[in-house]
């Protein structure tokens, strides 16, 4: 709106990232979920194992701060490794790996509208599945279990119902 095209360009590198860390966070969801967690220790000094740490949001007490230091230091080598100034493919979301995306321009741009698109829907996912984490429990949660809902209706007796039908 404002017709800036450092503003767009700026704004559109930062939805890339954000989708992609979501759909990283999304999938760091769901894959424990599916294949199981790694064997063994994730602190072997702390006698901490994998299998140890629940899924989602309940992690965040259980991680060690040392590996939350250690997750910290590699985003910020990742955001520190590479020029991502404006008016370079790295802030444009191309880091010279060709393996995913290609060097045919037509190519580039339709796989990139893809990435974009998948990465607005991971963005949705991951705070639907951090919202109902939130509520129940779990990001599989039974809504059985969160009675607090405002939401949630009163059960109706089979005459009350029978009533309402007449009317």
């Amino acid at each position: 709106a404002d017709g800036s095209v450092e503003n767009f360009k700026r704004r559109r590198a930062t939805e890339l990232k954000h989708g992609r860390i979501a759909m990283l966070a999304t999938m760091g969801y769901i894959t424990p979920e599916i294949t199981g967690k790694f064997p063994g220790y994730l602190s072997p000094s702390a006698g901490l194992k994998f299998a140890d740490i629940p899924n989602g949001l309940a992690a965040i007490s259980k991680v060690p701060q040392a590996g939350w230091g250690q997750i910290l230091l590699y985003m910020a080598y990742c955001e520190a490794s590479q020029t991502q100034e404006p008016g370079t493919a790295a802030y444009a979301g191309d880091f010279g790996w060709k393996v995913l995306t290609s060097s045919d321009p037509a190519e580039k741009t339709k796989k990139l509208s893809a990435e974009l698109a998948n990465g607005r829907l991971a963005m949705m996912a991951i705070i639907g599945m951090f919202f109902q984490d939130g509520l129940t429990g779990s990001a599989w949660g039974d809504w059985a279990n969160y009675t607090a809902s405002p939401l949630r209706a009163e059960p109706v007796s089979a005459a009350a119902a029978a009533a309402a039908a007449k009317a």
